[in-house]
């Protein structure tokens, strides 16, 4: 037979000018054990219509119904630190991207621990509106960071609510961010920009670069890119690398194939040509058959090499930006560009997965390439090993940038064959 919920009133009392009310809850100790403990809380001041303890004991009964209701747990009562660092946190390390993990735990032990001792039932909307604008006067920090922060907290709660350690809405829903400086603006490349670049880097960071701008693709998408799923007219975004670690791209949405211009195609047939021409394996990779760590690639290599000609460096996002904004110049409807870019955010007709691109996706980027081919200087292949039975003649080609040129003709190589040429001339 089961035993029924024992029911409590509290006992109520007067301490100084202030009513309190003492009862008895499960709560969940440092060992894990669950103990039935006192606890005493603040009720209100004792002025006005709280004079008398018959009018305070209707503010303790409305405290206690959630207790004598059930529907209070024990688990509540750990602190929101404890709760983040045993329950949430190895939740995000199993669900999650490895990223996504490090920068959650990074996020709590640098903005959320020093204060985060409360119950994770005392938090109300006020108290997390509070710990955001604390955090916010503490350190210097932009808008959209402290937008990260009120994400990771909504994440918090909402993970909680989904395991019935709490009941009730969600706290940070209502929240509000606080004022706070500006994030820093962000650069897309120029199609200029990136020909100037193209023109002055050595390989493999040239083909790099020529991927980045001319995919749009993520940098952990880039450093995933296999052989395998190249053929010379589209290569196959399916993995993601960040750091050592090689998962799934950033969403189900991201996975997809991107069309190859032509321009492109000949920077990564060179580039296969250079590297023994592999069927498979990592397309940029150190010499130990791992991704290329392009941070490193950008520090020591094409920094430098812009820095000398006085062109900036802003990242390799700025290339997947860039992209979008040249092909928005172009006049490619925005939903081409969100699926060639494999945005999340797209238009409800464009919700369902698609892995092949549309026509129209296809059609955008033969938009870019006939751009690409008044501007953008064409790699030299090494005529004996791409092509070794085949006669082949040198063509050269006219650059609209002189600059461009004058660096070209120090570059070392052949030019492409001419049935190559033929099919990316306009």
């Amino acid at each position: 037979m089961k035993r029924a919920r024992q029911q409590q009133a509290g006992y109520v009392f007067r301490k100084g000018a202030f009513w309190y009310v003492r009862y008895r809850e499960r709560v969940v100790l440092e060992n894990g054990a669950v103990r039935r403990v006192h606890r005493s809380r603040r009720l209100t001041e004792a002025i006005g219509p709280y004079r008398t303890k018959r009018a305070v004991e209707q503010l303790a009964e409305k405290i206690l119904r959630p207790l004598n209701d059930g529907a209070v747990v024990a688990e509540s009562t750990m602190s929101l630190n404890r709760f983040i660092e045993t329950a949430y946190l190895p939740y995000a390390e199993q669900q999650k991207r490895r990223s996504t993990f490090l920068g959650y735990r990074n996020i709590w032990k640098r903005y959320i621990k020093p204060d985060g001792d409360r119950a994770l039932r005392e938090f109300r909307t006020f108290e997390c509106e509070q710990m955001l604008m604390s955090i916010a006067r503490q350190e210097d920090l932009c808008r959209s960071t402290l937008g990260h922060i009120k994400h990771f907290l909504s994440g918090v709660f909402r993970y909680a609510r989904r395991q019935g350690v709490l009941d009730s809405p969600n706290p940070m829903r209502e929240v509000e961010i606080p004022r706070a400086r500006p994030a820093g603006e962000t650069h897309a490349y120029t199609l200029e920009e990136e020909v100037q670049m193209l023109a002055i880097l050595p390989e493999p960071a040239a083909t790099i670069v020529a991927v980045a701008a001319f995919t749009g693709a993520r940098k952990g998408e880039i450093r995933g890119f296999l052989w395998e799923g190249y053929d010379g007219h589209a290569i196959e975004v399916k993995q993601s690398v960040w750091r050592n670690h090689v998962g799934e791209p950033k969403r189900e949405k991201s996975k997809g194939t991107i069309p190859v211009i032509a321009q492109l195609k000949l920077f990564l047939d060179r580039h296969r040509v250079h590297s023994g021409y592999p069927s498979q394996g990592y397309v940029f990779q150190n010499p130990y058959g791992k991704p290329l760590n392009l941070d490193a690639l950008a520090r020591e290599v094409i920094r430098p090499a812009l820095e000398a000609e006085k062109i900036p460096w802003h990242g390799w996002h700025a290339f997947r930006r860039g992209l979008a904004t040249n092909l928005h110049r172009l006049g490619v409807s925005d939903k081409a560009v969100q699926q060639i870019l494999r945005h999340a955010n797209v238009t409800t007709t464009m919700n369902i997965y698609v892995k092949m691109v549309t026509r129209d996706a296809e059609e955008a980027m033969k938009r870019l390439e006939t751009k690409c081919s008044t501007v953008v200087p064409q790699p030299r292949l090494d005529n004996a090993r791409f092509e070794a039975k085949t006669a082949l003649i040198t063509v050269q080609k006219t650059l609209p940038l002189e600059a461009v040129r004058g660096n070209l003709a120090e570059r070392g190589g052949f030019e492409p064959p001419v049935q190559v040429l033929a099919r990316t001339t306009v």
